[in-house]
């Protein structure tokens, strides 16, 4: 296994956003002195002579691919060629560089659509690749899948130190709160938020509430990517998740209460639930030593926190 150091130059692709914001704050707390990021402006990811420019003169030691195009149900639905294409070439492009510059070690991030619709439950790490996709975010999961896949491939086939990971739901500071693509709980922040400012008298929520879901708050998820840069080389990816579910309902109750809005909540059945079911078997994560801190009544306390102290700053152009 390939050892970090403090002083290692560190590359965090997509540090502005939810996953490698809080990946940068976790190494700078733990110590680690050179940690960067460049904008999209400063560094095109889907531009391929771009991403090879920036490795033969930047010389990554160690790299962090948090960049993807995301976004919730809607969005994967209406797109899912985009969402296939752009993640696709930005982890080619970033994936090869990092072979062909010797990058030290690369931690790839995933995501829990890369698993099937009706996998056993909780999901294991092998459950990958052994059943149809959900079929609203297909093809972003195709692309998360790809680059899993390559990370493992360039292992086995020339030892490079890549490893994967798989964060179950993620939340928290500078998350997306555009209604037409952010996830489920962003999304019922803010509108428990407006309609409480508003004095709304009910919320839409999308499905019947009925679907499980787990929640990893996003500086818990970044404290376990750490601890396998510092800890782990294995080929097969890692789950990252809490290992405990809550129904959207449940969710939605719980938002309503943090936020204080006290109207009513009107479930459209006619919109998608999406997978019935998606929890992740953490077991591996905690077999290595690592275990979440933040239960989810605090994390979406802090999450609201946040977004009311930032709410002008905050991603929600719609």
């Amino acid at each position: 296994m390939s050892t970090i150091s403090k002083n290692d130059k560190i590359y965090v692709a997509g540090h502005h956003g939810l996953v490698g914001s809080a990946i940068v704050r976790n190494l700078e707390a733990k110590g680690y002195t050179n940690v960067f990021g460049k904008s999209h402006k400063e560094l095109d990811l889907l531009n391929q002579q771009a991403v090879r420019d920036f490795f033969e003169k930047e010389k990554p030691d160690v790299v962090v691919l948090a960049a993807a195009k995301v976004g919730g149900i809607n969005a994967n639905n209406v797109a899912p060629a985009d969402f296939a294409y752009e993640n696709m070439q930005i982890q080619c492009n970033v994936i090869k560089c990092c072979h062909d510059f010797k990058v030290k070690k690369l931690l790839f991030l995933g995501s829990s659509c890369i698993y099937p619709k009706l996998a056993p439950q909780p999901i294991p790490e092998d459950a990958l690749l052994t059943g149809m996709l959900e079929p609203t975010n297909e093809g972003y999961a195709i692309a998360k899948i790809s680059g899993m896949q390559m990370c493992k491939y360039f292992k086995r086939q020339y030892k490079d130190d890549f490893i994967s990971c798989m964060p179950t739901n993620l939340y928290g500071p500078y998350d997306n709160y555009d209604l037409q693509g952010s996830h489920v709980l962003p999304a019922m922040i803010r509108k428990f938020h407006e309609a409480k400012k508003n004095n709304a008298p009910m919320v839409e929520l999308w499905g019947t509430g009925s679907p499980l879901r787990e929640f990893l708050y996003v500086d818990d998820m970044a404290d376990a990517c750490v601890f396998l840069l510092e800890n782990y080389d294995g080929e097969q990816h890692v789950n990252i998740g809490t290992g405990v579910e809550v129904t959207i309902k449940q969710l939605a109750e719980l938002v309503q209460k943090t936020v204080g809005y006290t109207g009513e909540i009107f479930w459209n059945s006619n919109m998608p639930d999406g997978t019935p079911r998606k929890l992740c078997d953490v077991s591996k994560l905690h077999s290595l030593g690592w275990t979440h801190k933040v239960d989810l009544e605090e994390g979406v306390k802090l999450a609201y926190d946040w977004f009311k102290e930032n709410v002008e700053q905050a991603r929600m152009s719609r």
